[in-house]
């Protein structure tokens, strides 16, 4: 894993006998987006994460999909947890918190979440259909909580109403790109200083 101390930038690895995927995220960059995860819904909604939260991101994964996704789901959740947690480093200066409540069409979803160090997922949908695509739509909660998991996450995820199940997993990563966005800004009113947003003086 390498981490440039200058800016907030990361990448991160990880080599199985069922997955190679390498993840490099600048919190701060916009510019590059590309994503090769081998499951094209997936892909896009990866691409809305990150063009959402307004951060540069790059995915590459070679999976088994000759098995299903369910390795390269959850391990690109894995390595992109990591990737973002070691970009955050100490955390000093973040807004540590991040909400929003996004329309996707007839869905609405909320997203609420804590870079705490905690690791903690809560997700209500509304039942969903099986496959959009080529994605087993059971996967989502799998990437969700690898994620929140290796990012120390506390994440809530409750869609409110919704039919459509396209658009209600989009709504999803759409608003989780908005509200990690929000969390991991840094505050002007501390931005300069050594202060972590914790009475603890960590968040790990």
């Amino acid at each position: 894993m390498e981490t440039n101390s200058m800016k907030r930038i990361a990448n991160a690895q990880r080599k199985s006998l069922e997955t190679e995927v390498s993840v490099t995220v600048d919190l701060d960059g916009n510019d590059k987006i590309e994503i090769k995860s081998g499951i094209g819904f997936f892909d896009h909604m990866l691409n809305l994460f990150a063009a959402h939260g307004r951060f540069s991101l790059e995915i590459n994964c070679i999976g088994d999909l000759d098995v299903d996704g369910h390795h390269s789901v959850e391990d690109i959740g894995i390595v992109l947890g990591r990737a973002m947690k070691e970009a955050l480093g100490q955390r000093k200066g973040i807004n540590r918190y991040g909400s929003t409540i996004l329309p996707m069409d007839e869905s609405l979803i909320m997203v609420s979440l804590d870079i705490s160090g905690r690791p903690y997922l809560v997700l209500e949908t509304p039942s969903l259909s099986q496959w959009v695509g080529d994605f087993d739509t059971q996967l989502l909660e799998e990437f969700l909580r690898s994620f929140s998991t290796h990012l120390g996450l506390t994440l809530h995820i409750k869609v409110l109403y919704g039919r459509n199940t396209h658009h209600m997993i989009e709504g999803i990563f759409k608003a989780l790109g908005r509200a990690m966005r929000q969390a991991v800004a840094l505050d002007a009113s501390v931005a300069n200083s050594n202060l972590v947003p914790s009475t603890k003086g960590i968040l790990d």
